[in-house]
């Protein structure tokens, strides 16, 4: 869905719920100027458009024993097994995330594990078996940004089709 089917007030509702997923529709009401069902209507709407993905408590793995993070480059032994190994990989809950990616891996994820000797388990035990050809492990000391996408502003963007300078066709 294009960005360009959003307004001013779609730009303000994201950027007060992008700071605090918690605000109560009736406080971004409020800021906005306008009805808390119309917030409402407007969420809704965000979310049908696929730019409000849902919303989570993001719980913090260290308070809840996970003391090692890990990005792990996956070399399958044959790349057409990717579907394949997405789902078994979908089977192992430290794995959090998972990409298709360009450059020398197949894949990229990310781990979660206790320690390191989890994650060793992790690797040796749950991802060779899945038909790789080797891994390679990145580990995360300290994850020192971690936020939301920023909103583009509706009157400065230049996404829009009618703001695109594309080169004519000949037949054009």
């Amino acid at each position: 869905m294009s960005i360009a089917n959003m307004d001013a007030l779609d730009e303000q509702i994201l950027k007060l719920i992008a700071d605090n997923a918690r605000i109560p529709f009736l406080e971004v009401a409020r800021v906005c100027h306008v009805s808390g069902a119309a917030i409402h209507q407007r969420i809704q709407k965000l979310t049908r458009m696929g730019v409000l993905k849902g919303s989570q408590f993001v719980l913090n793995p260290e308070k809840i024993g996970y003391e090692t993070c890990a990005y792990v480059g996956l070399f399958l032994k044959d790349p057409s097994d990717f579907d394949k190994v997405v789902e078994k990989l979908r089977e192992i809950p430290e794995v959090v995330e998972c990409h298709y990616t360009t450059g020398d891996y197949d894949m990229f994820i990310k781990i979660y594990a206790r320690n390191n000797h989890h994650m060793l388990s992790i690797i040796h035990d749950k991802l060779q078996p899945l038909g790789l050809q080797r891994t390679e492990t990145i580990i995360s000391f300290y994850e020192a940004i971690n936020r939301q996408m920023p909103i583009p502003e509706i009157g400065t963007r230049k996404d829009t089709d009618e703001n695109m300078d594309y080169p004519l066709d000949e037949e054009d």
